[in-house]
């Protein structure tokens, strides 16, 4: 997720991403609720929970340009679920 007010991320894992991103939209998670809206800017898909959480724990490290790059890799799917 990234902040519209100031830009900055918000890195996790949900098996639904659209209802997470309506979770921290209305405020209910104490870390993102003073920097709300938040958009979906990149969601990537893995096989297994244990997968995606290992990815998590990576891009958590990740800095600006690094999540930058990511987000406008082939591996982003958002576009898959845009569709």
């Amino acid at each position: 997720l990234q902040s519209e007010q100031d830009g900055s991320f918000y890195k996790g894992f949900s098996e639904n991403p659209f209802l997470r991103l309506e979770f921290h939209n209305l405020g209910k998670s104490t870390f993102t609720s003073k920097k709300r809206p938040w958009k979906i800017v990149g969601i990537l898909e893995f096989s297994t929970k244990q997968q995606a959480l290992a990815k998590e724990r990576k891009i958590k490290k990740y800095n600006k340009t690094s999540l930058e790059a990511l987000i406008a890799s082939s591996q982003n799917q958002i576009s898959k679920f845009l569709s």
